[in-house]
């Protein structure tokens, strides 16, 4: 990377990032869901991106049950425990992680309870989606932050262009 380069990010605000989603074997089946894309790239060689994992942050192990969140928002795992104090601790590290970096945007995990934008599973374990976002996406966005899925990074780099041009 050249200096002018390094200056360039150095600029730049950091992106947080879903931690699963760098490759990091953080997810309820121990594996990861690295996602390759430019813009990844691009933040990885920049040290632009603050990886995390809220579930984790909120004190779960890997691997653990998978969960989803319920019509009453509560996040109840696969064996019938209700998991929604450690994904609501996890939200809150989310975002005190991102304020306190200067982050606006957040790449996460799609559909996921914590990271889902715009469809989430629906609480019944059968694969049907619903509009809704995960519980970290939710408190990311209450908090001011941009958040986009990995199924849109594509919009996610348009977006954070203009946040790192001249009048963002």
């Amino acid at each position: 990377m050249s200096a002018s380069h390094e200056n360039r990010a150095a600029d730049r605000r950091p992106v947080l990032i879903s931690a699963c989603l760098l490759g990091r074997p953080v997810r309820f089946d121990g594996r990861g869901a690295a996602r390759p894309h430019p813009l990844i790239n691009d933040l990885m060689a920049e040290g632009r991106l603050i990886p995390l994992c809220p579930e984790m942050a909120g004190g779960l192990p890997t691997p653990r049950p998978p969960a989803e969140l319920d019509s009453r928002r509560r996040v109840i795992d696969a064996t019938g425990t209700d998991v929604t104090a450690a994904f609501s601790a996890g939200a809150r590290i989310a975002v005190e992680t991102a304020l306190a970096r200067g982050v606006r945007l957040a790449l996460l995990k799609a559909r996921s309870p914590s990271c889902g934008v715009g469809r989430i599973h629906d609480g019944s374990f059968s694969g049907r989606l619903i509009p809704g976002d995960g519980l970290t996406a939710e408190a990311l966005t209450a908090a001011g932050i941009e958040v986009f899925a990995d199924d849109d990074l594509d919009a996610a780099a348009r977006r954070l262009a203009e946040i790192d041009g001249p009048n963002g």
